[in-house]
């Protein structure tokens, strides 16, 4: 951890493997939602979520994490502004998110926290995204249908996350 606290701490590195050690359960729950609310045969139903989980995963997260950090660059995120106060440690875990900033003695709290604050743009990008994916291998299905899809199978996926990457950051943390 030494050397990635000297450099600051691209979240991406972190993030992603959280992710993809989650994506086998948030396509199986997608797939459960997608069953329970559409009206798309099961091979069909669980081909959509998986690719649309695959290219939101490899594709979306990674596009959306670049846009992150030129946007922290560009707010003036990209220098360390101390964690004296509550506000400079809210900065720190939100604005900084994407790549954190190297205050070495406090990334044990700050990635964890950073990397659930990631999952909030990542669930818009993933509703929106795989919105249109699922409209691409569902033609038949009602777009009003698998816009409603999207969201429920989000909210419960994203709570998925939520518990994996719980998990994920609570091992991490017990090690380090």
């Amino acid at each position: 951890m030494n050397i990635l606290a000297d450099a600051g701490v691209p979240m991406i590195f972190f993030q992603l493997p959280a992710m993809l050690c989650g994506l086998l359960p948030v396509i199986l729950a997608e797939f459960f939602v997608a069953r329970k609310m559409l009206i798309v045969p099961p091979t069909s139903a669980f081909k959509g979520v998986a690719v649309a989980n695959l290219i939101s995963t490899i594709i979306g997260f990674p596009l959306l994490w670049i846009l992150l950090v030129v946007v922290e660059l560009c707010v003036g995120g990209g220098g360390a502004h101390g964690l004296q106060t509550i506000w400079g440690r809210v900065y720190a875990v939100t604005v900084q998110a994407p790549w954190l900033i190297p205050y070495e003695s406090d990334l044990k709290w700050m990635i964890p926290l950073a990397a659930l604050y990631l999952l909030v743009p990542a669930f818009f990008v993933s509703v929106y995204l795989e919105r249109w994916i699922y409209r691409k291998f569902w033609r038949d299905e009602d777009r009003k249908n698998i816009r409603s899809f999207s969201w429920v199978a989000h909210y419960v996926s994203y709570f998925v996350l939520l518990i994996v990457a719980s998990i994920y950051y609570g091992i991490i943390l017990r090690r380090g």
